[in-house]
């Protein structure tokens, strides 16, 4: 079962960024999965920590991107995407140092940022770039 289905609305017409939100959408999945099939806390911190580096790569081009266009909101939208990154070093500390995890718990937060951040910052950025066509993406 998986905690995040693809939706078109979580594409920003950027191919390169559309792409990495999908890889983004796999790997949370995994992590879900992970979590469902093994209490292995070395397990869990390793998917987390390629979430957290991925995750960390694909701000990194978002921000980019945001420079690249003037993005007004682009201090704001950097600000969601640190707060994002800190919440989960938070975590990966909290699981390597208690050596457990809450199952059900990083789940939510995993879905309620995703999902959140897709419906406020990423869909305003959507509204603001230019849309490239079909042979410019």
């Amino acid at each position: 079962m998986k905690l995040i289905e693809w939706q078109e609305e979580f594409s920003l017409g950027i191919a390169s960024v559309d792409h990495e939100h999908r890889e983004l959408i796999e790997l949370i999945n995994s992590l879900h999965d992970t979590m469902r099939e093994s209490s292995s806390t070395a397990a869990v911190l390793e998917t987390l920590g390629e979430i957290y580096a991925q995750i960390a790569s694909h701000f990194a081009l978002e921000e980019k991107h945001m420079r690249e266009h003037r993005y007004p909101a682009f201090n704001e939208h950097k600000q969601d995407h640190e707060a994002l990154l800190d919440d989960l070093r938070d975590i990966m500390d909290e699981i390597e140092a208690d050596g457990w995890f809450d199952e059900a718990r990083l789940s939510q937060d995993m879905r309620r940022w995703f999902n959140e951040h897709f419906s406020t910052h990423d869909a305003r950025l959507h509204s603001m770039l230019p849309h490239p066509t079909a042979e410019e993406s």
